[in-house]
């Protein structure tokens, strides 16, 4: 069997926590098993090299900014790699570049264009161990290019595609996938096996434990994806193909994310090409818009209500204030203290009646839905802040995802 593991930074975040580490490469080759293996850096390493580039100036270079932080994850590589040397493994550390990483040049948020791994294959073969340094790889002209925060997941599941793994193992400091959070509910349960595209959505909606691109890959190639904890020897959640008994369950999971703020512009002339005025000037200072909602009124105009990670809630409601003048709209609101949940299920194409359900169970705990976007398998709402956690514990129990033996 052939197994990508690939590392956070809490799992080499001392050489105590490497140790661990090598001892988890070291089992899976006393199965037999050939184990390639990327590293994110020290947990905090990245947060402090940027910090120390900013100290120096407040806009550093992105090429320069790339080429500073690909050093932490060399670091987490070269340290395990002597750990395993020193137990007689034969283990060699790699940079993106020299593991083969090729990506475009679009600094700190570079996508991965082509991997050049027949060597790596040609060393796993011969019972040696990779480690490869995740988050990072080289651009055409040779330049050092990282992915984006969470990239070394994309670099596991890209470089496991690469060698024709059998499975990439993402080791981090939770067991798996739950039903929802735990802190929220103890009831919570692990799931077992996952649809991919129910992981894209748990990701989607702020779910830590993988990156979205991550999973979006392994998708698009059919690799199966496994977490699991590095602190904790038992079996994860499987992310994989849906299947049948899949589809016996309704509803998989509830979802939820704080980070969230709404804007309303309200009273724009109706006409064309009102969204294209509203949402091209977020678009181009790189704002994500999530939920969105539009009114027209009988008397000719629309308002225009959608949803903004909090850390952009400023940004745009500058951007809106500056279009209400330009687009001789009434107003502009905003409210920071608002949240999303969702239920998510891939068994939803086949159940109807879910979202009356899910309004229902909200309306008799008295929260107020204030927006409301589904998908095939999703049904997001908007409500306020203060009453999160009291509609995951409610849409968990309702749903009868609440694990019996807890």
């Amino acid at each position: 069997m052939r197994i990508v593991q690939k590392f956070g930074g809490t799992s080499v975040g001392s050489l105590e926590r490497i140790g661990k580490t090598a001892d988890l490469v070291a089992a899976e080759l006393a199965q037999g098993n050939q184990v390639a293996v990327v590293v994110s850096a020290m947990s905090g390493e990245t947060n402090r090299l940027t910090s120390m580039a900013h100290e120096i100036c407040a806009q550093p270079a992105a090429r320069e900014l790339d080429a500073l932080v690909a050093t932490g994850e060399q670091v987490s590589a070269a340290l395990l790699a002597i750990e395993l040397q020193n137990r007689g493994i034969a283990a060699y550390s790699y940079s993106g570049g020299q593991a083969g990483f090729v990506t475009d040049s679009k600094h700190e948020r570079a996508r991965i264009k082509d991997i050049e791994g027949d060597h790596l294959l040609t060393r796993l073969q011969a019972g040696e161990v990779p480690v490869v340094t995740g988050f990072q790889g080289v651009d055409e002209q040779g330049n050092v290019t990282t992915l984006g925060r969470g990239g070394s997941d994309t670099s596991a599941v890209a470089l496991a595609i690469a060698v024709e793994a059998d499975v990439c193992d993402i080791y981090t400091d939770v067991d798996g996938i739950y039903t929802t959070d735990p802190r929220i509910v103890p009831k919570a349960r692990k799931i077992e096996r996952i649809a991919y595209e129910e992981m894209l959505e748990f990701a989607s909606l702020g779910a830590k434990v993988l990156q979205t691109r991550s999973v979006e890959l392994a998708m698009r190639y059919n690799m199966p994806l496994h977490l699991r904890s590095s602190f904790e020897p038992v079996a994860g959640t499987m992310v994989v193909q849906e299947d049948d008994s899949m589809e016996r369950a309704t509803i998989s999971g509830v979802a939820y994310n704080r980070d969230e703020a709404k804007i309303t512009i309200m009273g724009i002339p109706d006409q064309p090409g009102i969204a294209a005025n509203v949402f091209g000037p977020v678009a181009g200072a790189g704002i994500n818009v999530d939920v969105i909602v539009q009114n027209v009124s009988e008397q000719g105009y629309t308002d225009i209500t959608f949803t903004v990670p909090t850390g952009d809630y400023q940004q745009t409601m500058d951007i809106m204030r500056r279009l209400c003048k330009q687009m001789d709209a009434r107003d502009v609101k905003g409210d920071d203290s608002v949240a999303k949940v969702s239920v998510v299920g891939v068994g939803m194409r086949s159940h109807s009646g879910v979202a009356k359900d899910m309004f229902d169970i909200l309306a008799r705990e008295g929260v107020n839905i204030q927006m409301i976007t589904t998908s095939e398998i999703k049904i997001t709402v908007v409500i306020d802040e203060k009453y999160i956690e009291l509609a995951v514990r409610t849409l968990h129990s309702a749903f009868g995802l609440d694990a019996e033996d807890s």
